[in-house]
């Protein structure tokens, strides 16, 4: 699923609000049914807001030009779709597994994307070649192995046109042990393997933090998996808070020293073609 708050909302230091270690949250929790949606909704995402999203927009807006159709694999409750189609101009076809979190995003008084269900893996009512770019925010983090992730790549692969773009954002599990202004992941000194179960905490929008399960992607296996789905021509960067400065919200930018994230950017933008 890819997103949680707009990215709105104050900004608070590191300090602020409860620790992961000390959140009192018990086990972590999923993304499913309607408790993880509703969880997911109250998500603060600033780090995503700063040094994610805006790149993925930069990414498929250079690709797919105007005019055009852009999925959102894995939409969640809908904002960074809604978003997409506001800030590129172009017609949004959000997708996900969760029919509460669908409800979510079609009962957003904000809502413009069109918003479908996958089910046995499959958005069985979008053709094959629908769009002409895909987005896959934070998806993998939600898959366990290969396998999976091949199946959703595959699916990704049937919906773009030949030769469109997938751009996929993802956390680098390198990071691990490290604290961002809304984020930690994982546990520090530890090396995690492709699929490997890894600690996520997500400052939620009141300042407390919510533990989530979560799987780690090595962004150096990516590329090899992409290709094995039918892509080529990947190409991965790893978004600066100096870059953010030029396309993320000026008040976000200006929020926060962003100290973590100066330090060692979390986030990895994965761009591909479908041939």
């Amino acid at each position: 699923m890819s997103n949680g708050s707009d990215g709105q909302s104050p900004q608070r230091s590191p300090e602020q609000g409860a620790r992961p270690e000390s959140a009192g949250d018990g086990e972590a929790i999923t993304w499913a049914g309607q408790a993880g949606a509703q969880a997911f909704a109250a998500v603060e995402a600033a780090t995503d807001w700063l040094l994610g999203y805006p790149f993925v927009f930069r990414a498929v807006a250079g690709l797919i030009g105007g005019s055009r159709v852009l999925v959102d694999y894995g939409c969640g409750p809908g904002r960074v779709a809604d978003r997409a189609a506001r800030t590129l101009g172009v017609r949004v076809l959000g997708v996900d597994t969760s029919p509460e979190m669908l409800a979510l995003a079609r009962g957003a008084g904000t809502a413009v994307a069109e918003y479908h269900l996958v089910e046995d893996g499959r958005a069985a009512d979008l053709a094959d070649g629908c769009a002409d770019a895909v987005m896959c925010n934070h998806v993998l983090a939600s898959l366990p192995d290969e396998e999976t992730v091949l199946a959703v790549f595959s699916e990704i692969h049937r919906l773009l046109r030949p030769g469109a773009p997938l751009v996929l954002l993802t956390t680098d599990p390198a990071c691990a042990g490290r604290e961002y202004a809304s984020l930690r992941v994982g546990v520090a000194g530890a090396a995690y393997r492709p699929g490997e179960e890894m600690p996520l905490w997500l400052r939620r929008t009141d300042g407390t933090w919510q533990q989530v399960r979560n799987h780690a992607w090595p962004v150096d296996v990516l590329p090899g998996l992409l290709e094995r789905a039918g892509f080529r021509n990947v190409v991965q960067e790893r978004p600066t808070v100096d870059e953010a400065a030029a396309i993320a919200e000026p008040s976000l930018v200006a929020g926060s020293a962003w100290a973590a994230e100066r330090s060692r950017p979390p986030l990895v933008v994965t761009t591909a073609l479908a041939v």
